[in-house]
């Protein structure tokens, strides 16, 4: 079968390559995949992987053979695949664990969108009350970005949106962010969490601009910059402000399941900004690493 697999050549991060059908074990169904999904995290650290193995962790597709053990999903059943390994193929065995279950109504191109970007939102914003809270996402206008705007407004969050240029803020307020900033100059508000996607001197910046109590997760590093903190910028008084690394990879099931019945009901939408074939996945990992892309890259498995 035809499948994406890790390259570090100069001509990579991925190329297309012919590999052995999946084995799945007795705990394992096997997914016919009918769309992937690109993260930047996988393919701009793609050193993190060995050369040849099949790549990327997010994709949607249907059961075609139920897990032996009689866990999971049953035979024809339409899939979201989350944050699972070796996903990028035609086939694959996967751990009911990493499976959402399709619901009517939801397309599956969409539902392939979700995976670590929309997981990764929802577990932090989850982790305290938002009702009335001053929330800011930085890199709102990336994948986790436009998931983490829709999900704390409709926890009840007052949302800021940070981006890096006027053109990447379309479509933001639609989504329910109350104000759209390219610069948190902009602002003196202090926020009771911030979900920051970029790294760098930005994670300075946003811890000056903590409320008491409040919380930084950091969850990516996009930027690749250096954090460097002013002399004293650490101590303060009142409560305890704190910054939080994420990591957690722990299987999504779950949360695929809550964010897909969100789908389903019109109440959170899938930040598609790119849809192609696999075929021209070389045109979409350029595209994303110009940032070019509002949102997240879908690929049709032809």
């Amino acid at each position: 079968m035809r499948a994406l697999v890790v390259d570090h050549s100069e001509a990579g991060p991925v190329r297309f390559a012919d590999v052995d059908e999946p084995v799945p074990s007795t705990g394992e169904a096997l997914v016919e995949i009918q769309h992937i999904s690109l993260n930047f995290g996988e393919l701009n650290y793609v050193h993190q992987w060995p050369a040849g193995a099949v790549h990327g962790h997010d994709a949607a597709g249907v059961v075609v053979r139920a897990a032996s053990d009689g866990s999971g999903p049953p035979e024809g059943t339409r899939v979201a695949v989350g944050m699972a390994s070796h996903a990028w193929a035609e086939r694959v065995a996967v751990s009911p664990a990493s499976l959402g279950t399709v619901p009517e109504g939801v397309e599956l191109a969409d539902a392939a969108a979700l995976g670590i970007a929309g997981v990764t939102a929802f577990r932090v914003l989850r982790k305290r009350s938002l009702l009335a809270r001053d929330v800011l996402i930085t890199g709102a206008s990336g994948g986790v970005g436009h998931f983490a705007v829709q999900l704390a407004a409709l926890a009840g969050a007052r949302v800021t949106a940070l981006v890096g240029s006027p053109e990447r803020a379309a479509g933001l307020r639609e989504l329910g962010a109350d104000r759209v900033l390219t610069d948190l100059a902009e602002t003196g508000d202090r926020f009771d969490l911030v979900l920051d996607t970029v790294g760098g001197p930005l994670v300075a910046r946003a811890w000056s601009s903590l409320a008491e109590g409040g919380t930084i997760h950091l969850v990516g590093y996009s930027s690749g910059q250096e954090t460097t903190f002013p002399s004293g910028a650490l101590f303060g008084f009142g409560e305890p402000r704190t910054i939080a690394t994420y990591g957690d990879m722990t299987p999504t099931g779950g949360e695929l399941t809550d964010l897909l019945g969100l789908m389903a009901a019109g109440r959170l939408s899938a930040p598609v900004g790119l849809r192609g074939v696999w075929q021209d996945v070389g045109d979409a990992v350029q595209a994303l690493f110009a940032r070019k892309v509002h949102g997240k890259i879908v690929l049709d498995v032809a």
